[in-house]
């Protein structure tokens, strides 16, 4: 099952005001929680209290709370990585290590009397991970996140993300990524340019983020690493299909019905055979055989323009594609819409016979 997440700082906002936005956010469905004892500031009594607190109200409403640590972290409340009790007496239900031990220290750690999950840093791109399995952990106890990046440029490049989210993914373990809400002021530390994983998600809207992280298949829970994001961010997420890649579209004035119909009302997918200039999505065409296509509507076309072929084009009347990249029309493919400009970026992530619905604005 894929979540959403949210994050809290308690030393950079009041309690009252993040329980409040742990509320909301429980609304919309979201499900877990990210904190950082490593910015934690104040001694260990009131830093105690006041996270309790916190995640005592988190967990009366089903959410679970993951605390990022460290090995110093661990040495200034004078934890062992054999007894986690004071995680447990905080009411955390697990701690991510943003920089690891030996990989013995994390296997014994997954054996906690208190089944806390044990998180690692996902994005360093070592084999932190194999060793860590070569020590024969309680594989149900380990889980994986990446890091945020708050200073802009400095994020993870797809390509190496979609490498350290494999390794994960490979063997079973439990995924979660970042994304930046444009509506929050502030992460864990004073710089906050936004605080992605991904670098090129970092000017996105939170919602076109998401839909891209569920997309890949690597990652299971997406997580807004800065607060407090706006309820209208919260409740489009919320309502996000994590399963299926829904795009938004806007229709042109005075598309026929049938047309309508194929774009808003069928199950689409990318055919195998991939095209650099289209997405093709061709049961429609088969569906609707024998209908007479009419050109209603051909005008050059532009990258992000949702084409249905006129019957001028004979065996290809009925077809939808997508248009990659600007091209000629020839008179006989009817531009029926396009795909909202936000989301156009995330055409290039489409694979081949993945499936997905265009829905209207």
């Amino acid at each position: 099952m894929k979540r959403l997440g949210i994050s809290i700082y308690p030393e950079r906002s009041g309690k009252d005001e993040n329980k409040a936005y742990i509320s909301r956010a429980s609304q919309y469905g979201f499900t877990r929680i990210f904190t950082c004892l490593m910015s934690a500031e104040g001694d260990i009594g009131s830093v105690k209290e006041n996270l309790s607190d916190i995640a005592g109200h988190a967990k009366s409403l089903g959410m679970e709370v993951i605390a990022d640590v460290s090995p110093a972290v661990l040495n200034a409340f004078n934890v062992s990585c054999q007894e986690l009790s004071f995680f447990h007496e905080l009411g955390l239900t697990g701690i991510r290590l943003d920089t690891g031990f030996s990989g013995l220290e994390e296997s014994i750690m997954t054996f906690n009397s208190y089944g806390l999950s044990i998180e690692i840093n996902m994005s360093s791109g070592t084999r932190q991970l194999d060793n860590i399995l070569s020590y024969s952990p309680k594989v149900e106890n380990l889980i994986g996140c990446h890091n945020f990046y708050p200073h802009r440029y400095t994020g993870l490049s797809r390509k190496h993300f979609e490498k350290c989210s494999s390794q994960f993914k490979q063997n079973g373990i439990r995924t979660a990524a970042f994304i930046s809400s444009k509506e929050a002021g502030f992460g864990p530390w004073p710089v906050s340019e936004g605080l992605c994983t991904l670098e090129e998600h970092r000017e996105l809207p939170v919602e076109v983020q998401a839909k891209d992280l569920f997309n890949t298949g690597l990652v299971d829970d997406v997580i807004i690493a800065n607060a407090f994001a706006s309820d209208s961010e919260l409740q489009s997420l919320g309502s996000l299909d994590k399963e299926l890649l829904t795009l938004k579209v806007e229709l042109v004035s005075g598309i026929p019905d049938i047309e309508r119909k194929i774009v808003l009302e069928e199950l689409h997918f990318n055919r195998g055979d991939v095209s650099e200039y289209m997405l093709r999505s061709t049961q429609s065409r088969i569906k609707y055989s024998g209908h007479c296509f009419k050109p209603f509507n051909t005008p050059p076309i532009r990258r992000g323009d949702i084409l249905i072929d006129s019957s001028l084009y004979e065996r290809y009347a009925g077809e939808l594609q997508i248009a990659l990249k600007d091209m000629d029309n020839s008179g006989r493919a009817n531009v029926a819409g396009r795909v909202s400009e936000q989301e156009i970026y995330l055409l290039d992530h489409i694979r081949p016979w993945q499936k997905f619905k265009l829905i209207q604005t």
